[in-house]
């Protein structure tokens, strides 16, 4: 489903404002003029996709079912994507008409299969703006991606007394690997401080970022505050001190466009199913300079030369990094993915996203005994809350019962959870495909489960 922007879509300039336009001298009103058709057409945008929601819900089969006798309304979508006909379909096709194994193949599904899977590393390329096809590494996920860099960056340029800088609001997966690397250099993890809004202080990460930092490894978005990071000005300031940086982008992929050469990032990760894709598959992008001076973090077949028993060459990138047989359908099916997200366009998603996000703080906070966790100036799609005298758990469960999807509990995040002193929280996270009504079906769970357990 197409968001198109030809002249059939344009909002026709109101007579009264051509009339005054062309006689105005003054030049404040030019402006002013200006600016109101520009919000015009943006909100022609927003009201657009809004119109067409419907067709965009009845390509996500999952959505038509009951869940409880309810209506399913799925607000877990930080936690994991629902997946478009278009997905299902490539991996179906896959099974049925191409299913072999890639590279080296000399016979037709071999070789079909193989322009399959690079051509959806080409489709990743382009999405993220990298510079090279082979900067882009299939991987298992987030997880897999972080714990790649971790272990290879680690092996080589971490020594005893050096210095790996995280952030307060970082997943486990961001935090566990640093934290085993450290363990094994004798190094030392440094943790950027937030604020009780959940915003990083910066002056203490220009503080933290020393001689002996060797890596930055940050979150694009937090997973449980909804807080939107400005990575592009964290680059920056570490690579001022030559410090490579790695932004986990599992949060950030499927709710804002990603451009890793605008931002300079060393290294950026993802997850597919967290960008309506398959499970099991994710991406690492690196720098060339970088992914060429990491040792391989596992070898076997697919990542060589030539073997001998006295000695291995490694193959170039991407294989380098790429041992065993692949996830092949969930590269085929991420490509698909992302063509659907760009079909749609991802600033049109980005706006409505932020409607949604808007309309629903705007009716929790009017629930008595009920807080946000998390209020930053700049958020993604997500609200994390408590409710005051009630465990995340029981909420959860209730929310459940009515046919609402929500997550509950440390979401990965203890020592977030740890900071602001409470076990966990009730988080509700939106993609395109929700909807204000839901919004409003959630709100009126929201309170019979608040009042039962009362």
């Amino acid at each position: 489903m197409a968001i198109s922007h030809d002249k059939s879509n344009e909002i026709p300039l109101p007579i009264p404002f051509k009339i005054h336009y062309f006689r105005a001298k003054d030049s404040l009103f030019r402006i002013i003029l200006n600016f109101a058709i520009v919000k015009m057409i943006e909100l022609k945008d927003i009201s657009k996709l809004s119109i067409e929601i419907n067709k965009i819900r009845a390509d996500f089969p999952i959505l038509s079912r009951k869940v409880n006798g309810k209506s399913l309304i799925y607000f877990d979508n930080g936690a994991t994507t629902q997946k478009p006909k278009s997905v299902i379909d490539a991996i179906d096709n896959y099974y049925k008409n191409q299913n072999a194994n890639i590279h080296r193949g000399v016979h037709t599904l071999s070789q079909e299969v193989t322009v399959a899977y690079e051509n959806a590393r080409a489709t990743i390329q382009k999405h993220l703006n990298a510079k090279h096809a082979h900067e882009i590494i299939f991987t298992k996920g987030t997880t897999d991606s972080i714990n790649i860099v971790a272990s290879s960056f680690g092996k080589k340029f971490i020594s005893k007394g050096d210095e790996v800088l995280i952030s307060a609001m970082e997943h486990h997966s961001n935090i566990l690997p640093w934290q085993q690397v450290c363990e094994e250099k004798g190094a030392i993890l440094k943790v950027i401080p937030i604020n009780e809004n959940g915003e990083l202080i910066i002056s203490e990460y220009k503080r933290l970022l020393t001689d002996k930092t060797k890596i930055v490894a940050i979150t694009h978005i937090s997973n449980t505050l909804g807080t939107i990071n400005n990575v592009e000005e964290l680059i920056a300031l570490a690579h001022v001190k030559n410090i490579p940086v790695l932004v986990d982008g599992a949060q950030a992929i499927p709710h804002m466009s990603v451009d890793v050469q605008l931002l300079s990032a060393d290294f950026y990760v993802f997850s597919a199913h967290k960008v309506f894709g398959p499970t099991g598959v994710g991406i690492l992008y690196g720098k060339e300079k970088w992914l060429n001076e990491l040792p391989p973090y596992q070898v076997g077949g697919g990542t060589i030369k030539t073997v001998t028993f006295e000695k291995t060459e490694y193959a170039d990138l991407p294989l380098k990094f790429e041992a065993g047989t692949p996830h092949i359908e969930g590269g085929i099916g991420l490509a698909a993915a992302i063509d659907y997200i760009n079909e749609i366009g991802i600033k049109n998603i980005a706006a409505y996203e932020h409607e949604l996000l808007v309309y629903a703080t705007e009716a929790i906070l009017k629930i008595e005994g009920v807080k946000i966790i998390g209020t930053a100036k700049e958020k993604a799609s997500v609200i994390s809350f408590v409710v005051e005298g009630l465990h995340p758990y029981d909420v959860g469960v209730l929310l459940d019962a009515q046919g609402v999807a929500v997550r509950t509990g440390h979401h990965c995040t203890q020592p977030l959870m740890n900071f602001y002193s409470i076990p966990g929280t009730i988080r509700a996270s939106f993609a395109f495909y929700n909807t204000k009504e839901e919004i409003d079906q959630f709100i009126l769970a929201l309170n019979k489960s608040i009042q039962r357990l009362r």
